[in-house]
């Protein structure tokens, strides 16, 4: 078995990318990705090896996001809106941000697995494999449930824009 500080070097990126794209704000990822850590030192005597490390490490990082995700839900959830009036931008600037804004909120209506694997790829910047991996899937099912999100998410947007007219 490694020691804590070996786990770290190896996989503190990996649990970091990962929070980053469930959460989105890179404070957040790397306060939750320190705490993942810590955890995983007070429970390591709970691993018994049954998967591998950086799927555990992985796991309670979920875990302590899900956590962080029912704090948020008792804050104003308007910090987005606000820092885009706030901020004097371009209206290029601000036509890219909506349609990025646009597609999140299309994800956010995904089902749960579709979205994860949506953050991980396009956010995390991770392979089929190891969204697999973390998911505890099969890299085939990784790449089918991102196709599918992703058409989704195109039929959406093009039934939105219908809609519109």
């Amino acid at each position: 078995m490694q020691s804590m500080e070996e786990m770290y070097q190896q996989y503190s990126n990996t649990i970091y990318r990962y929070l980053l794209c469930l959460c989105q704000n890179a404070e957040v990822a790397e306060d939750l990705t320190q705490e993942t850590f810590v955890i995983a030192l007070k429970k390591i005597h709970q691993f018994r090896g049954k998967c591998k490390v950086s799927t555990w490490l992985c796991q309670i990082a979920k875990h302590l996001w899900y956590k962080e995700v029912g704090k948020r839900k008792k804050k104003p959830t308007e910090e987005l809106t606000e820092q885009i009036v706030a901020l004097e931008m371009t209206e290029e600037i601000v036509l890219q941000k909506q349609e990025k804004l646009n597609i999140f909120k299309r994800m956010q209506k995904l089902d749960k697995q579709a979205r994860e694997v949506m953050y991980l790829r396009t956010m995390g910047d991770l392979n089929f494999t190891e969204i697999a991996e973390i998911l505890g899937k099969t890299p085939n099912w990784a790449r089918v449930t991102f196709f599918r999100a992703k058409q989704k998410i195109r039929e959406e947007k093009e039934n939105g824009k219908e809609n519109r007219m």
